[in-house]
């Protein structure tokens, strides 16, 4: 009786599944229908969610570069002391018996 319960399980959300994806690919055809092309669909895209955000003055660029610099900044400061310490440790010595 479970195993009848799971085939069906499987098969509800094999079936939503199918729906979804039918979907989804629908959405797509649809959006690069309307867009014209694949690099501005994904331009879009990325604008509708703040991905890219149009830069009008140079305050925003100088904004936007400084945000940068720091995300390389904490990521130096992260791998810097690992790498040292990778670096430094003592080697051990293996012994050989003959």
């Amino acid at each position: 009786m479970a195993e009848q319960s799971n085939k069906l399980a499987g098969k509800v959300v094999l079936g939503f599944g199918a729906l979804f994806g039918l979907w989804a690919m629908a959405a797509f055809v649809g959006g690069l229908n309307q867009a014209g092309s694949l690099g501005e669909l994904a331009h879009q895209y990325m604008i509708a969610t703040g991905m890219i955000t149009p830069l009008h003055t140079l305050v925003d660029y100088y904004t936007h570069i400084k945000g940068i610099e720091y995300l390389i900044c904490v990521a130096f400061f992260v791998a810097f002391p690992a790498f040292y310490i990778y670096v430094n440790k003592e080697k051990k010595q293996a012994k050989i018996k003959v």
